[in-house]
């Protein structure tokens, strides 16, 4: 069993339904790397499933030891979202070596003894992948049932140290996050109102996917890609939602050189609650006389297509080409020295 050591936090990780692609972004942070964020956050990593060598009655001795006192839990990360079924039993999902319980009990359990809890990806914050179509294993997240408060631990839980459940979004989650939210928690400086309307962390979803994105030249003067791997803005006909979705991925690059829009793939606004069931297929954008439906958040529709019949009409010839290739063909014209 790992030793206690008062000077650090003790960090519990626990996967529930999902898979475990949180747990391999994580593992992919640099600069720093997740060990070395963990060992400057001071934080002591009781047991996680791929860090640990721990395994079956072995860990149940760690939880074990977490509920009869002797091991202090400081903060509990759950990714997967939690498996209710069948009819709240909770069956559908047994923790391996520990005797039959439900790793939905052994979640509840251990939650309302840490002193922080964290929902790490939009499944354990929300249900996420897991709670879509049917949802016969009836999957929600630790506090929220997608936009509904509720989920495991119900809506008004909070955890010993009075935060509530601190959902850390994303399928997968971006490793920066999780690593400096754990810093924020560490140094003692998260407090509840640096958490939005779902218990997100501001530092994450003040921004949104479009701020920074390498269209937005594109976006501004509507001219819009017809298909993958072509250059223009992705939002009027593949489904992007990065005008509505949280999230700084475009200004902290992942791994520092990449996101899903400068990869060529539209976002899906993966960190908003709900994001599994969009209603239409995630490349298509549905519109009504022509205008999209997924408007800006923060943009009248009026506005939308006044603008956007304006942008149209002055569209450079450049991007109107280079929107619809794989390539830029035609760059940007340079006035002669001393031209105006």
């Amino acid at each position: 069993m790992p030793e206690q050591n008062n000077e650090l936090k003790n960090l519990l990780w626990l996967q529930s339904g999902g898979c475990g692609g949180c747990s391999m972004s994580l593992m992919c942070a640099e600069s720093p790397d997740m060990l070395t964020a963990f060992e400057a956050a001071g934080i002591n990593i009781l047991w996680h499933p791929a860090l640990s060598v721990e395994t079956g009655s072995e860990v149940t001795a760690i939880i074990d030891a977490i509920v009869e006192g002797r091991l202090k839990l400081d903060i509990l990360c759950l990714e997967g979202s939690v498996i209710k079924g069948p009819q709240g039993t909770g069956k559908f999902h047994l923790m391996a070596g520990a005797d039959g319980r439900s790793m939905m009990s052994v979640v509840d359990q251990l939650a309302r003894l840490s002193d922080t809890v964290l929902g790490v990806g939009s499944c354990a914050a929300f249900g996420g992948i897991t709670a879509a179509g049917q949802n016969a294993v009836e999957a929600c997240g630790l506090s929220y049932d997608g936009e509904q408060k509720g989920g495991l631990l119900g809506g008004d839980f909070q955890a010993r140290g009075g935060l509530r459940v601190i959902n850390i979004p994303g399928c997968p989650v971006h490793p920066d996050w999780v690593t400096e939210t754990l810093h924020h928690l560490s140094s003692g400086e998260m407090r509840s109102d640096h958490l939005d309307e779902f218990a997100r962390p501001n530092a994450i979803t003040r921004s949104l996917v479009h701020h920074g994105c390498e269209r937005n030249e594109y976006y501004e003067y509507k001219a819009s890609a017809k298909q993958l791997s072509q250059l223009g803005c992705l939002m009027e006909n593949l489904g992007c939602k990065g005008t509505q979705a949280a999230g700084d991925c475009n200004l902290r690059l992942w791994n520092g050189s990449g996101s899903c829009t400068s990869g060529g793939y539209s976002c899906i606004a993966c960190t908003e609650p709900g994001f599994e069931e969009p209603g239409h297929a995630f490349l298509e954008t549905p519109k009504i006389a022509g205008i999209p439906i997924g408007l800006p958040t923060d943009m009248p529709k009026a506005w939308f297509v006044a603008l956007a019949s304006l942008s149209k009409a002055a569209t450079p010839k450049r991007l109107r080409e280079n929107a619809v290739s794989d390539r830029i063909i035609k760059r940007p014209d340079h006035k002669q020295k001393g031209g105006r």
